[in-house]
């Protein structure tokens, strides 16, 4: 994809070199040359983005994303291409996002319009359409290709993404996202940087999109020795609740993979000592995620009005659901945040 999509999120300098604006990094493209995260060139002073294929394709529960205050209970059909800005030592999607950058990695793609993606999403009764798998911000214009298709068929659009974005990319991406999953790896920079990302630029985004309008979830991956230090997760929570104490954090449980096959995994209790400094700190939407039904309450939604359960959740499935079409507790009929139908 070439032209006025992909000029929105760069400026031309001279030389005919260009400074992409698709994520943090503002990479300045110079002709012939590729940015960081391989797949954004410089054809002849012309900025290149990709367009016209998926690396992976699949509807699956939203709570997968994981979003839980999103359309509970429904179907999500989540597209991706290849490739990311980062590189993620422990990335459990390596296959698709480190392809153009890991030889060992090898998805394919598969060629596909977007009517076809759309079309399938309404085919499989999914009313979300999702950018994910690997970093969508650095294919923004194809997913904005979509999701210009699937609003006029009344689909809600939404992002799961690292959160390295520009304010550019996100006024962008605006007109057509209703929902964005932020991941926040870590609350230290040290450790923002082995992964080729600079922590400013992610917290800078959750407020961008809360400014925004956006609804936001954030989801923390603790893997132990590098994000579940006590005292960056406190500040985490605290930062947290300082943009909005209603803003769900998902706290998962990590496995061994990739570049990091030899650590231990997260256990039950790593999870459990993480919600409570979120609690502590005034979240009141705090989500354990990946060890099914070894957490306790850590997977239900527990209205903050008053405290009553709403959704019992085990893993991606609800069990039972007390909410109200219009997400209202049945027990004193304040509205939950979130949301709850697809209608703008």
């Amino acid at each position: 994809m070439t032209g006025p999509a992909a000029e929105e999120l760069a400026i031309a300098q001279q030389d005919c070199a260009i400074r992409c604006l698709a994520c943090g990094h503002r990479c300045l493209v110079k002709p012939g040359k590729a940015g960081i995260c391989k797949v954004r060139f410089n054809h002849q002073g012309q900025l290149h983005v990709p367009r016209g294929y998926v690396a992976g394709l699949a509807a699956d529960p939203i709570e997968k994303k994981p979003f839980f205050h999103v359309l509970p209970g429904s179907q999500a059909l989540t597209f991706g291409m290849l490739g990311c800005d980062l590189h993620c030592a422990y990335c459990q999607n390596w296959i698709s996002s480190q392809a153009l950058r890991d030889p060992a990695a090898v998805a394919g793609a598969t060629a596909i319009s977007a009517q076809r993606i759309v079309q399938l999403a309404m085919e499989h009764g999914c009313p979300t359409l999702i950018s994910s798998y690997n970093e969508p911000l650095i294919t923004s214009e194809w997913a904005v290709e979509i999701f210009r298709l699937a609003q006029r068929q009344g689909l809600l659009c939404a992002f799961v993404s690292n959160g390295n974005a520009t304010p550019q990319v996100l006024d962008y991406l605006l007109p057509y996202i209703r929902a964005y999953k932020v991941d926040l790896k870590t609350f230290s920079d040290r450790c923002y940087r082995q992964l080729g990302g600079v922590l400013e630029n992610v917290l800078q985004t959750i407020g961008g999109l809360k400014r925004r309008g956006v609804w936001v979830e954030i989801v923390t991956l603790l893997v132990p020795g590098f994000s579940d230090n006590r005292d960056d997760l406190k500040r985490m929570a605290e930062f947290l609740a300082g943009v909005d104490p209603l803003m769900p954090w998902h706290i998962t449980a990590f496995h061994p993979d990739y570049h990091m096959s030899t650590g231990r995994a997260t256990s039950a209790d790593d999870l459990l000592t993480a919600r409570q400094i979120g609690l502590d700190a005034g979240l009141c939407y705090i989500y354990t995620g990946n060890l099914p039904g070894q957490t306790g309450a850590g997977e239900n939604t527990v209205c903050h009005h008053c405290g009553a359960t709403v959704i019992r959740r085990r893993g991606f499935d609800i069990e039972a659901m007390g909410l109200s079409a219009t997400g209202a507790c049945p027990h004193c009929d304040h509205v939950l945040p979130g949301i709850w139908s697809v209608t703008p």
